[in-house]
């Protein structure tokens, strides 16, 4: 009986306790689960309405409560001005948007009064997911860009910029027709973007895919991008950068730069770019500096690795001249110190018949420029040229084109 009774015991303390257990997950899971929908805060997602006021509603809601949160985007257009959704939301310990509709930008340039469209800014723990679109509506403002044309212009505004974010991770996000670059990364912190679709006409100015600018541990994978302007391209101020599995084209190619251009310009560090596909764009992989710097800062630790190139101009391309107006100003070399650039496993055909170009600073020739296992093929058959200015590239595997034989082309 006593042995009976002992067993009874043993199990209700049992019982007992993983009840409490369970109960203190399911307090866990409740504090992160609160979730907030658009359309409870009044989004009505015809497309027409603007939702804006709905949308910072929710934010504010969410931002404001605890745990892990999320909020729901549900299918359908969603009109919206400009929008900036800031930190910190100081007991929310990760904050995830499920979009599975389509943001529609405002095609009224009165109102933006800066240069983005939807703004994520001091949020920690942010996670964008869902598979959603963000529509820029671009084709209505193209024609009002100037900033292809001038060195100073008013830009017009960014899809979606991120500003100061720590611990960020987007999923599966599409976005057509910015009317200037379709993403920003800026001041950032442990970014991560996967399984992108960027996509704008080949003839859209300034629709950058993804710019990256003072920020450090990003990581871009999985994305396909086609667009009027450079896939990819790493501004100053960045270290620790991987680009990888990216199919890009049109567009003028994955890009370093422009480097070179402000006096507030910060040194480059640890950047790779590899295992991608690049197809009948301007420029394969780039560094580009400015001609005239008005500092001196230093790009190193640079590599471009396993890349495929289809019918692409200036397949591997090294241009410290740069300057992509008429006129610059002074012709003062670029101050921009460039180093240990490694070039490895580049293959495939170039439309021109220079393939790979080496055009470095005359006040800071390059240094420790590396190519290795190169084979790039004229599109018509014939071998292809290198052309060299202020560097001594060192060559080891199989390299084609090999010898710096091409002159460079005066300006």
């Amino acid at each position: 009986m006593a042995q009976q009774s002992l067993k009874v015991l043993v199990l209700f303390v049992c019982i007992s306790w993983c009840a409490f257990v369970e109960a203190g997950d399911v307090e866990m899971d409740g504090a992160a689960g609160a979730t907030f929908s658009v359309g409870t805060y009044g989004a009505r997602a015809d497309g027409k309405t603007d939702d804006s006021n709905a949308f910072m509603k929710t934010w504010q809601a969410a931002c404001a409560s605890s745990g892990k949160v999320k909020i729901q985007i549900p299918g359908g257009k969603y009109l919206l001005g400009p929008l900036t959704f800031s930190g910190p939301c100081p007991k929310v310990t990760m904050l995830t948007i499920v979009h599975k509709g389509t943001l529609l930008a405002s095609t009224n340039l009165g109102k933006f009064k800066s240069d983005v469209w939807l703004e994520f800014y001091g949020v920690k723990g942010l996670r964008i997911s869902g598979g959603g679109t963000v529509d820029g509506q671009g084709a209505a403002a193209w024609d009002k860009n100037s900033c292809h044309k001038m060195k100073n212009c008013q830009a017009l505004p960014v899809s979606v910029k991120f500003i100061g974010m720590n611990d960020t991770i987007v999923r599966g996000l599409t976005s057509v027709n910015p009317k200037f670059f379709h993403m920003a990364v800026i001041d950032c912190q442990r970014f991560t973007a996967t399984d992108l679709t960027l996509t704008a006409p080949e003839d859209s100015p300034n629709t950058d895919g993804c710019h990256i600018e003072g920020s450090t541990g990003v990581e871009i994978s999985r994305a396909k991008i086609g667009t009027g302007d450079d896939c990819i391209s790493i501004g100053h101020g960045n270290t620790d950068v991987l680009i990888s599995s990216v199919e890009c084209g049109p567009g003028h190619g994955l890009s370093i730069g422009s480097l070179g251009k402000y006096k507030y310009e910060k040194d480059v560090k640890g950047l790779i770019i590899r295992d991608s596909k690049i197809t009948s764009t301007q420029n394969g992989v780039r560094i580009k500096t400015w001609e005239n710097s008005p500092v001196s800062t230093i790009a190193t630790n640079i590599t471009f690795e396993n890349i495929i190139m289809s019918n692409v101009s200036n397949p591997i391309i090294i241009d410290q001249t740069y300057c992509p107006f008429k006129n610059c100003g002074s012709k003062d070399p670029s101050k921009v110190k460039l180093s240990n650039i490694h070039f490895t496993n580049i293959r495939g055909t170039s439309a021109t018949p220079v393939a790979v170009t080496l055009e470095c600073s005359k006040g800071y020739p390059c240094q420790n420029v590396n190519l290795k296992d190169i084979q790039l093929k004229y599109i018509n058959g014939s071998d292809a040229t290198l052309a060299c200015a202020n560097v001594s590239p060192q060559f080891s595997g199989t390299v084609n084109p090999k010898k710096c034989t091409a002159p460079i082309a005066a300006a």
